[in-house]
């Protein structure tokens, strides 16, 4: 009984402590500052922000007079998430000043906020926080904490490299074309444009690059750019490191060559029989010229948005299933956009492994923990939600078929691109839901990835299990 009353007694001073401790640890708890996902939203912004108001100066265009707001606010909301839609002619309507404002906002958005920063901060000596390094090991796709800041430096290096080779390959193939001194600013341009996947085009003969159709080195040239581009640094390191050694890649490089690689031979396989024999796509060409604008088709129409062909003038099947690769995109922790190639691959993984009957979700011999089959299920909803919402709000304000409305909604909100000709007839209040649309598209997915991650964690209870009908 002495033992029970001393209990009971003590039972209330020890809640109290409790209390004061709980209540200590939520004073003292750090504020999130730089750590918090918020700040890429924030940098992003920020970023826009700059561009737009440079953009509107008289010195950045051909006519020397102030760009309307709205068109400076589209071009360089599209640039920094790059994206690539527009609404004026790059070519024509900037002048030098502007395209390489452009091509800053470009290399600054494709490479991220996090790693540019953490980059700039490396420069001017700053040290850097462990807010700072998780940030950063989340937005690259990395699991290391320790030597991040190498690494950051070293996915720097590699980035610009690529982009130099990029740069020479097209210097060659552009020099019989063009004036030499018009020659390396085309070249760094679209070398930069297109591993970024962004879509920016400055030929001013050409829609896109469909003047090159028949020129297969460049098209292959941009081909390989893009198609490193939609990889990130971890996964190029598994590719080149250990080239034929397939079985020592990480799982996540596994699933993300594996889907890769066959989405692009599905695309090519779609594309080529569907357009074969249309006049105004592919049929004007010849069997070579076919198959490698298919290529090129299959790398750059699921993420960057150049084309060498009128999209507009493509069979609807054709356009509906680019669409769904659009809203697929690439992979994670790289330029490209839409829900991820990692998020469609772990789905895919979760649906073969409920069919085989396994409680748990099996890829290459490894399983996949359950929050993270959770997160990517909810990435997919959440997107499905947002380009469902901005379709229905784009078919109130605008007079447009609805194919096309999806069209360009998927390939704003995945940064594509790609359109069928209706961007620069969108009404304003068209263009500045396709502003928010490329902006969520660009910062969205990996804001609500970083906050699902900084939650994972164990619960202290579970509620009672109770099963529901599927199906």
């Amino acid at each position: 009984m002495d033992a029970v009353h001393q209990v009971i007694m003590e039972t209330p001073l020890s809640r109290e402590k409790h209390r004061s401790i709980v209540q200590d640890s939520k004073i003292r708890r750090p504020p999130r500052n730089f750590g918090s996902p918020y700040i890429l939203m924030g940098g992003f912004a920020f970023l826009i922000a700059i561009g737009t108001v440079l953009l509107s100066l008289p010195f950045t265009n051909t006519q020397n007079e102030i760009t309307p707001f709205l068109d400076a606010l589209f071009t360089a909301t599209s640039a920094v998430t790059v994206t690539g839609l527009v609404v004026v002619d790059t070519s024509t309507h900037w002048s030098f000043a502007g395209q390489f404002i452009i091509v800053v906002l470009i290399f600054t958005g494709g490479l991220g906020i996090m790693a540019s920063a953490t980059f700039l901060l490396v420069l001017i000596g700053r040290r850097i926080t462990l807010a700072n390094r998780l940030m950063v090991r989340e937005s690259l796709g990395v699991y290391q904490l320790g030597g991040l800041i190498g690494l950051a430096r070293r996915i720097v290096i590699v980035i610009v490299s690529i982009q130099v080779i990029g740069f020479i390959v097209l210097f060659i193939g552009l020099m019989d074309k063009y004036p030499i001194n018009d020659v390396w600013w085309l070249s760094l341009f679209h070398s930069i444009s297109g591993f970024n996947n962004a879509g920016f085009v400055i030929f001013p003969e050409s829609v896109s690059l469909s003047v090159f159709k028949t020129d297969y080195i460049i098209l292959l040239t941009m081909s390989f750019l893009i198609l490193l581009g939609t990889l990130s640094y971890s996964v190029m390191l598994d590719v080149f490191g250990y080239r034929r050694k397939f079985n020592r890649y990480t799982l996540d490089s596994k699933m993300v060559v594996t889907a890769t690689v066959g989405l692009l031979v599905i695309g090519f396989v779609v594309f080529l029989i569907s357009e074969y024999s249309n006049p105004d796509t592919l049929g004007s060409l010849s069997f070579a010229g076919k198959i490698v604008n298919t290529v090129f088709i299959a790398v750059s129409g699921r993420t960057a948005g150049f084309s060498t062909v009128d999209f507009g003038s493509m069979e609807q099947h054709s356009n509906f299933f680019l669409t769904s690769l659009m809203f697929i995109g690439g992979a994670s922790a790289s330029t490209a956009g839409g829900i991820k190639v990692n998020t469609f691959a772990v789905l895919i993984a979760a649906v073969l492994s409920s069919i085989a009957g396994r409680s748990h979700v099996v890829a290459f011999g490894r399983e996949i923990p359950h929050p993270q089959v959770y997160r990517a299920m909810t990435v997919l909803i959440l997107g499905l939600a947002i380009v469902f919402s901005v379709a229905l709000l784009l078919t109130i304000t605008e007079n447009l078929m609805f194919i096309d409305i999806l069209f360009e909604t998927v390939s704003a909100f995945c940064t594509v691109g790609l359109s069928t000709g209706i961007t620069d007839k969108l009404s304003d209040p068209g263009k500045f839901i396709i502003v928010f649309t490329m902006f969520i598209g660009r910062v969205g997915p990996l804001t609500i990835a970083l906050l699902l991650a900084q939650k994972e964690a164990t619960s202290p209870y579970r509620y009672a299990e109770e099963r529901i009908k599927i199906g």
